[in-house]
């Protein structure tokens, strides 16, 4: 039996952090800067821009207007507590019909 924490560590987060990312760099934050401002590996930002890593979830438009939002403030400065931007992310998630939400349901 796969818990729902575990969907949300191996899956979730992973593609959550590999959306921005790819937003930072779409935006021209550098690899490197991406990498300092999610508090991540280099090597983590590569994994993640070739779909080596972070993959498997394929986002609402909500969603992704929300991470496009976090990536935008990322790179303005403007982001004083990142975790609790992603947990609202995962929330958003968790409320809607995707990945997670009937493992979560069953909570």
């Amino acid at each position: 039996m796969k818990l729902p924490c575990q969907t949300i560590v191996w899956d979730v987060l992973p593609a959550i952090r590999a959306a921005i990312a790819e937003e930072l760099v779409n935006i021209g934050v550098s690899q490197q800067e991406t990498a300092r401002l999610l508090d991540i590996v280099p090597s983590a930002i590569s994994q993640y821009l070739s779909k080596k890593r972070g993959y498997r979830i394929e986002f609402e438009d909500d969603i992704k207007m929300t991470i496009r939002s976090v990536a935008e403030d990322l790179s303005k400065g403007k982001v004083e507590n990142l975790s609790q931007r992603i947990c609202g992310i995962c929330t958003m998630l968790r409320e809607t019909d995707s990945c997670c939400n009937s493992s979560c349901k069953n909570e």
